[in-house]
């Protein structure tokens, strides 16, 4: 007899493995193992509950219900409380035992809201492994009032194996969850690093996060120092740019989960949201040991954010440091390129015009002294005019260099206006046709400025090459001339203006290259990203 219940035992086992072995789908799964599990022990009902958190459940699975219970798409099912499911909510459901009662059935017949079918009692297994609790399994029978031992154990069986497959299953979502997280990680990213500024980078970055991964709430503290400011909140499909300043001593509780990168629930400060919070998930937005500020998502009843949220959420926390740290440092590189120009026009100026305002200013004063000559004065005048004129010339091409008037004209006609100006004479070449944004046609047009000047100066030609191209992704410009050109190993990008193009390029994400010759000419080629 022992060795025919040993036999049934081994075969139930394998039955129920080789049927979760068929599917990945957890609800499938665990449907059809139900099923299967009834069928072999001859028990007439059963169903499966999950359960993440405490008051929380799922009917996942379920089988021949009685009436009673199956009723309003299973209603009984799937709300209340009973006494199996507090037991494991409290901890003290550690093996399968007997339900002396189910409290569903019991509620059923006190309402007489349908037909029990006789079904008064159930056995319930908890469903685990490795440690970690997933939820309940419950079967039962007409008349059935009580479970043996050996039924008990062989339910244990059954209950780890179920329970180490949804373990399996969990797993192999989690990692096609992360692998699909990491990769809108990714395009997010991309979002963030087309900001230029902090206030459009936190901004972007909480409305991209939240619709990205379907957080419902998104927040960003600003770290002032003295105290913490909710610069911004996404709640309910829209962005609030707030500026709301809390004490430090208000945001303890998500400081110290900050510290600890554990989630807690807020007791100590309300946000301006209507949503009732559970949890609130917090990590620390640093640059170079420096925290800036506090990125933050929040749970409720409908919502929770599990650990591969929270990985997402560190991963978009230092994103976001990076994005914000790169902004500062392209600040300060414009800054530089503005002082660098503002000391080349100086030069210039120094070089050039003011030069010339002297010896004009010194003509004029020997004009005056030789009245009584009137070739030497009317050759004086001559030159006086010639000075003025030169000055004039020269004057305006400095202006134009500080605010490129008719650059709305486009690109190519303000770089061979600009090189008409300083005597050159160019020979253009445009390939497409694009709008491009102010930021990328300002920067062709000073780089383009940059190489015309260094033409002018030392190419000692008169006709330059200047080729415009577009596509789908980017623009270039291509600026060759056929001058003495100059040895790339002696020169580099030694000078400030070199220096200074390839700044301009690098801010925008673009490419700049210098090829040059002696004796056989120069060319500059910018590529931007559009």
């Amino acid at each position: 007899m022992d060795d025919q219940r040993y036999e049934r035992e081994l075969l139930t086992l394998k039955t129920i493995a080789e049927t979760l072995n068929r599917s990945t789908d957890l609800k499938t799964m665990l449907q059809s193992v139900l099923e299967e599990l009834l069928n072999v022990t001859g028990l007439k009902t059963g169903w499966i509950f999950l359960s993440n958190y405490k008051k929380q459940f799922t009917c996942t699975a379920d089988a021949r219900l009685p009436e009673a219970l199956a009723l309003k798409e299973k209603e009984p099912m799937c709300k209340g409380t009973c006494w199996c499911l507090n037991k494991f909510w409290d901890g003290r459901l550690n093996e399968a035992v007997n339900i002396i009662e189910c409290k569903r059935i019991e509620d059923a017949i006190h309402h007489k809201t349908g037909d029990t079918e006789g079904l008064t009692h159930h056995a319930t297994v908890p469903l685990t492994a490795a440690g970690e609790s997933f939820g309940i399994l419950n079967v039962g029978s007409p008349g059935k009032e009580k479970f043996t031992e050996e039924e008990l154990t062989l339910l244990e069986s059954v209950a780890f194996q179920i329970g180490t497959a949804i373990k399996r299953v969990r797993l192999y979502q989690d990692e096609q969850k992360r692998a699909e997280n990491y990769s809108k990680l990714e395009s997010l990213t991309r979002e963030l690093w087309k900001c230029q500024h902090t206030e459009e980078i936190i901004n972007g970055m909480l409305r991209q996060t939240a619709q990205s991964f379907n957080w419902p709430i998104v927040g960003y503290f600003h770290n002032s120092g003295h105290q913490h400011v909710l610069h911004s909140l996404y709640d309910q499909n829209k962005l609030n740019v707030l500026n709301m300043p809390y004490s430090d001593d208000t945001l303890k509780e998500v400081i110290e989960a900050v510290d600890k990168e554990i989630p807690v629930t807020p007791h100590t400060f309300h946000l301006p949201i209507d949503a009732e919070i559970t949890e609130i998930h917090a990590r620390a937005v640093t640059i170079r040991n420096d925290q800036i500020g506090i990125l933050f998502a929040l749970s409720h009843k409908d919502v929770k954010l599990s650990k591969i949220d929270e990985e997402i959420l560190q991963a978009v926390a230092d994103h976001t440091a990076l994005a914000i740290e790169q902004s500062r440092v392209n600040e300060k590189r414009q800054e530089l390129i503005l002082s660098e120009e503002r000391n080349r026009l100086a030069r210039d100026l120094h070089d050039s015009v003011s030069q010339k305002l002297f010896s004009l200013s010194m003509t004029a004063r020997g004009a005056q002294s030789i009245q009584d000559n009137p070739l030497v004065l009317n050759e004086a005048l001559v030159d006086i005019q010639q000075l003025s004129q030169q000055a004039m010339q020269e004057m305006k091409t400095l202006i134009w260099q500080l605010r490129p008037v008719g650059i709305e004209a486009g690109v190519m006609t303000s770089l061979k206006t600009y090189a008409l100006g300083l005597g050159l004479q160019a020979v253009c070449d445009v390939s497409g046709l694009k709008l491009l944004p102010r930021p990328i046609e300002e920067a062709l047009f000073r780089i383009g400025q940059e190489a015309l000047n260094n033409i002018h100066k030392h190419a000692a030609v008169k006709e330059v090459s200047l080729q415009l191209a577009f596509s789908e992704t980017d623009a270039s410009l291509t600026i060759v001339d056929h001058g003495v050109g100059f040895d790339q190993t002696t020169v580099g990008d030694c000078t400030l203006g070199l220096r200074g193009m390839k700044e301009r390029a690098a801010i925008l994400g673009g490419h700049l290259s210098i090829t040059s010759t002696r004796n056989f000419g120069t060319t500059v080629q910018v590529i931007l990203p559009i």
